[in-house]
């Protein structure tokens, strides 16, 4: 756990996990601000009991998959918190398998947590490879049975090609490294330039916590590209959690499975590789040019907190 902290009125919490420690890099930008102005903030990152090493093994990365998916939570170290309430949360999380990861469904999990985002601000920053929509639905349920209210909403993410960054993420998480596959790929995850930027959303958040008003920041976060959403990557997550969902429950506990777990390995591999390109090709033919007012109100919907 690391705690970094300032003196005023204004009481901030935020609350993360970071395997690889980009989302620490992105955490430490969004909060900038709020030091600078001499707000109180305390930030926490959460550490299950028995972590998740990095870099990952390929056994141990896909072995993950049913956990995250049916959000079976882990123990996490004791996260001793400075208030029992805070003004606003800044919930921080990456996505696994189109879900929250088990960590940050860890977190959500504990009575403690509950209690302190009852009727509490909370404002959610993603760190993500490319999709999370489905993942932030999921997220937005959590919040509303803890009696949250959802103010605003970031998200990085990876803005190499869908096949592309998948090769380059597979690379980095395998290998620790994020650098450049064979020198020829570009560097995995998200830019240093976008990370950066995350302070001028930091400053946005801060100036309506100030205002002590929450209304219209999210417009504000939208109109600064806070939250901007591919077409192609709608039509994947309106398909891929059923599927996920369906292995999931099929391989959590059968006795063999490990080896069913090598299948969905290559199953996945297949489905991102073959198969996904495939449907994007067919979708962006047959149906998107005559869905264009259906894509610009999705897009509007997952732009927004409802």
């Amino acid at each position: 756990m690391e705690v970094l902290t300032s003196t005023m009125s204004k009481k901030v919490l935020v609350l993360y996990y970071s395997q690889t420690g980009q989302l620490s890099e992105i955490v430490n930008s969004f909060v900038a601000p709020f030091v600078d102005a001499g707000v109180s903030a305390e930030v926490v990152r959460a550490k299950p009991k028995n972590d998740f090493a990095f870099p990952w093994t390929s056994e141990r990365f896909f072995d993950a998959m049913p956990e995250t998916v049916l959000a079976v939570p882990v123990p996490l170290e004791k996260i001793n918190l400075s208030e029992q309430k805070y003004d606003l949360i800044v919930f921080a999380y990456q996505p696994w398998y189109l879900s929250l990861s088990i960590p940050a469904n860890s977190i959500l999990a504990t009575d403690e947590m509950k209690k302190v985002l009852k009727d509490t601000p909370v404002v959610t920053l993603i760190g993500a490879r490319n999709m999370w929509l489905s993942s932030q639905e999921k997220l937005k349920k959590i919040l509303k049975e803890a009696g949250a209210n959802l103010v605003g909403n970031i998200v990085l993410v990876d803005r190499n090609q869908n096949s592309i960054s998948a090769i380059t993420i597979l690379h980095w998480m395998m290998n620790g490294k994020k650098d450049s596959y064979l020198g020829i790929f570009p560097k995995p995850g998200i830019s240093d330039e976008d990370i950066s930027n995350t302070k001028v959303f930091g400053k946005t958040v801060l100036e309506f916590l100030q205002k002590g008003n929450f209304d219209g920041l999210q417009q504000q976060l939208v109109n600064q590209n806070a939250v901007e959403i591919k077409a192609d990557y709608m039509i994947i997550e309106k398909l891929a959690p059923r599927l996920f969902l369906i292995w999931a429950n099929f391989i959590y506990n059968r006795k063999n499975r490990a080896a069913w777990l090598v299948v969905y390995k290559y199953y996945l591999l297949f489905a991102l590789f073959i198969i996904a390109p495939i449907v994007l090709t067919v979708n962006a033919i047959l149906f998107r040019p005559f869905m264009g007012k259906s894509i610009r109100e999705k897009k509007l919907y997952y732009q927004g907190l409802k």
